[in-house]
């Protein structure tokens, strides 16, 4: 969220400002989640040559509904960067002043200590002297400098061991933050972002380690036509629905994503095609054996089906070209008919 919005929140029109967004929302129909509140709050209180105002007016003058996919796509487009930079720098922040914190306490228990060697060294003066009350003097010294060296360094432990725990609690605050940056709002499974990165790592670990690697692409039949007849809103519980049976099936150390619309990508790190092939039949089997009814309605919806493809990587073959061939393998489904899975021919073969 900007400085500028984030300040109009906390001022004296925040609650007008409220009121402006959720009758903005009501106008146009949209769903008062706390995603649309954000993007709604941005389009009502910022720039009005901004690309996010800009393109929310645009589906306005077309009478595109605002439904959820729509509202993932905004909010991915405009505003995570911001708000993961954000959670990023309050961390360094806070990370800067617990160390700073260390830093004094290590400095003033140095000092202490210096204080006390020579303390020490005048004790060794006053005992060559024989002079009794020097000796008691020192030793009421020696006892009063060891009282201050000793909470001294408890003060250090404790500081320390606080430090320890805060800086626990800050990586895993940053775990969570990029575990949210590099997942799909709508599914829950890895966004396009993170399944790129993971492509990209596991073939690197494929090449390191001799082992195969297999990558499947999974389309809904026909979605469009789908979307078209029940709305978007039915069209992302679809969505939902066939992500959970392939998130399921695609649970570590396999990788399920979302690639994009309708589409789902799943890698099999050390599995060949015939595992892969044998998932995602399946996946194919469960996703068509359920007839799905419309939440608001109840109506039934028939049965959705999945077109998969796959290609098991070669030695050394390139992330794009993998990619195009489990793409080439799913076309190839969707053109014998879709409800089916089909697999990529060897690179040999296929030139």
């Amino acid at each position: 969220m900007s400085a500028d919005v984030e300040l109009t929140l906390r001022g004296p029109q925040a609650y007008a400002l409220a009121r402006k967004v959720l009758q903005a929302m009501e106008a146009h129909k949209v769903w008062p989640t706390p995603l649309n509140f954000e993007l709604w709050l941005h389009y009502v209180s910022g720039d009005e040559e901004s690309p996010l105002t800009t393109e929310i007016n645009q589906l306005i003058e077309s009478g595109e509904p605002f439904t959820d996919t729509v509202s993932e796509h905004l909010a991915a487009q405009y505003l995570p960067k911001a708000r993961l930079n954000g959670e990023i720098l309050d961390a360094g922040d806070a990370l800067s002043k617990e160390l700073d914190s260390v830093t004094r306490a290590i400095e003033s228990a140095r000092e202490t200590s210096e204080a006390y060697g020579q303390t020490l060294a005048t004790a060794s003066k006053s005992i060559d002297t024989g002079d009794a009350k020097a000796i008691k003097a020192m030793v009421e010294s020696l006892t009063t400098a060891t009282h201050r060296v000793q909470e001294e360094n408890k003060t250090l432990e404790t500081q320390l061991a606080d430090t320890t725990a805060e800086v626990s609690r800050l990586r895993e605050h940053l775990e969570m933050v990029r575990r949210d940056a590099m997942t799909d709002a709508l599914t829950n499974l890895a966004n396009r972002k993170a399944f790129d990165e993971a492509l990209e790592k596991a073939c690197a670990q494929a090449d390191a380690s001799g082992e195969t690697l297999t990558l499947a692409v999974i389309d809904i039949d026909h979605f469009k036509s789908f979307n078209d007849t029940w709305g978007h809103q039915t069209g992302d519980q679809v969505i939902r629905y066939v992500a959970s049976v392939i998130g399921r099936a695609g649970e570590h150390p396999r990788v399920a994503a979302r690639y994009g619309g309708e589409e789902f990508a799943v890698i099999f790190p050390g599995e060949n095609a015939r595992v892969a092939v044998a998932v995602l039949e399946e996946v194919r089997e469960e996703v068509a054996s359920r007839i799905l009814k419309r939440r608001s309605t109840n109506e039934d919806l028939g049965a959705v089906t999945v077109s998969s493809g796959l290609a098991e990587r070669q030695p050394g073959e390139p992330v794009a070209a993998l990619l195009e061939r489990a793409d080439a393998a799913l076309y190839a489904s969707k053109r014998a008919g879709r409800n089916r899975t089909s697999t990529a021919d060897p690179i040999a073969s296929a030139a």
